[in-house]
């Protein structure tokens, strides 16, 4: 049974862990905690805003997912459906474009892709207000990552502001304290 945490305003935009890069989430606790479906943003969570290439890092990352036996799962904003495509298949993984998030019908239709229910799930984004909402609204858990770019669409650019004003200072798992800089 999901957490009643995601009914609340303040709970639909926010993450059950907050993580500095998709390659710093641990596989084991992946496992551990029944995962058998990422579903993963793709601009500024996979491949950056600013570039078609996905990190070395983050590549080596899904290697380890997919070699524990977890199913990935591109969910995507993206309107350009080939590119997304192209992307999952370089990922290793299955896409749904056009998402339109933070409604949850797109999310719902990766974990049916992926044979998977929403307590096996977790998604993994960058952007509160689009991916932490429509995970929360699909009843999986999330992971909010730091964005890979500092570029991006101008209205995106506009949440950023309001995500600094939610966030405050919170701490993200893998970068150092800033009391410890």
């Amino acid at each position: 049974m999901r957490r009643s945490r995601r009914l609340t305003p303040r709970g639909l935009l926010s993450a059950d862990r907050y993580v500095a890069s998709v390659d710093l989430i641990d596989v084991g606790w992946l496992l551990d905690e029944g995962v058998r479906c990422v579903l993963l943003d793709r601009d500024n969570t996979c491949v950056p805003r600013d570039s078609w290439v996905t990190p070395p890092a983050i590549l080596e990352w899904l290697d380890r997912v997919h070699a524990a036996g977890i199913s990935t799962c591109l969910v995507s904003n993206n309107f350009h459906g080939s590119d997304v495509e192209r992307s999952a298949r370089a990922l290793g993984s299955d896409a749904v474009h056009h998402a339109m998030k933070p409604l949850p019908f797109a999310v719902w239709a990766a974990l049916r892709r992926e044979g998977a229910t929403p307590e096996e799930a977790v998604l993994v984004g960058d952007q509160l207000y689009t991916d932490m909402a429509a995970g929360n609204l699909a009843g999986v858990r999330t992971i909010l990552v730091r964005p890979q770019s500092t570029r991006d669409l101008w209205y995106t650019l506009i949440l950023r502001r309001f995500e600094r004003l939610v966030l405050g200072d919170r701490h993200f798992e893998g970068e150092g304290r800033p009391d410890q800089r």
